[in-house]
């Protein structure tokens, strides 16, 4: 079991979940405070999850807690030194239909370590960089033609999927660079939630909350906020990987109107057009008939999430969800300059 896997079980909410001292047998208090904490010579800021005695002040640890720090330091170590993600490590591998077995052979690591590095395991910098070169169809067919372990059908299999995945990825230029000018950045670093942007994940949360909300534009923007920000705060990861800025209105997708036009276009869901006696017209997400939500892209702790924030919010009127955004420090220390919203706002949320 991978460490996202193990902090996926910590629980469903911290304000939920009681731990009893060891000492007198009374619930703790769960709380975070800034640590220092160290990983391969190097140094990183944390919020630091522990449990305090009420009578004696002692600190007190779970297993979740000690994953939940620990992947904080290792989010910050891939980040500093440009290592890949597990989730990034998993689909280099995947494009290509290799085993993770098969995987460590033709990179030359160890027979379980790709597997490892799915799971969790941080790469060595050397081990990192020949992954990262897996990543493009050229310099894999060239690791693939040089790796002896690998017999001559298995060897002609690969080089004709990277071949295809050649093929079609330049076929496709002009919808990625599309897809990049609407996402931004593809690196992952600690404002997309330490993932890169997937565009498939995005795509479901909004068709997820249109078909149990409805919301207006302004809601949904809030509600794609809160899940992907509350997933960090259970996880160190985020769900779609998306950037969030804050403006007047709260925190919003970054890029969110051309996003929404140009999946509304393709079909994803459609928008309502709603006349007011102000004269306001408002846009409201609806659900299509032949385009129901797909769960495929999700873990279970991520539908469980989206479940979690449309009951939360599924009686809250726009205006309200607004004003309950703004008493959040991820939009209160960044409107005013329009800035980008750290993931690490998540462990204060309310």
């Amino acid at each position: 079991m991978g460490k996202q896997d193990v902090v996926g079980r910590f629980l469903k909410d911290f304000k939920t979940f009681v731990m009893k001292s060891p000492v007198n047998g009374k619930a703790m208090k769960l709380t975070t405070e800034s640590r220092e904490m160290e990983f391969r010579r190097e140094t990183f800021q944390i919020q630091f999850h522990h449990y305090i005695c009420t009578d004696t002040g002692e600190q007190f640890t779970s297993t979740a807690l000690d994953e939940l720090n620990l992947v904080q330091v290792y989010n910050q170590f891939r980040d500093r030194l440009n290592i890949p993600f597990p989730e990034e490590i998993g689909h280099i591998r995947k494009q290509y239909g290799v085993p993770a077995s098969k995987m460590s052979l033709i990179l030359g690591f160890g027979p379980n370590t790709y597997r490892l590095y799915e799971a969790g395991e941080v790469p060595s910098i050397s081990n990192a960089k020949l992954i990262q070169m897996a990543h493009d169809p050229r310099n894999f067919m060239e690791m693939v033609i040089s790796c002896d372990a690998l017999d001559d059908n298995t060897r002609t299999k690969y080089m004709h999927k990277a071949g295809q995945l050649l093929e079609m990825k330049e076929r496709n230029v002009f919808s990625r660079n599309v897809m990049d000018y609407f996402l931004g950045r593809q690196k992952a670093d600690v404002y997309s939630g330490y993932r890169n942007p997937n565009i498939d994940k995005f795509t479901e949360m909004v068709v997820f909350f249109s078909e149990k909300l409805e919301p207006f534009k302004t809601k949904m923007n809030k509600l794609l906020f809160y899940a992907d920000f509350t997933m960090f705060r259970h996880s160190c990861f985020s769900i779609s990987g998306l950037r969030y800025v804050a403006i007047n209105r709260g925190p919003v997708p970054n890029n969110f109107n051309s996003l929404f036009e140009y999946l509304a276009k393709n079909d994803a869901f459609d928008i309502e057009y709603v006349h007011f006696q102000n004269g306001y017209i408002g846009e409201k997400f609806k659900a299509r008939n032949d385009r129901p939500f797909n769960p495929v892209h999700f873990t279970e702790k991520e539908l469980e999430t989206l479940n979690q924030i449309a009951e939360r919010f599924k009686t809250t009127p726009t205006n309200d969800i607004v004003a309950f955004s703004h008493m959040e420090d991820a939009w209160k220390e960044n409107h005013q300059e329009r800035k980008e919203i750290s993931y690490m706002y998540a462990f204060g949320m309310g």
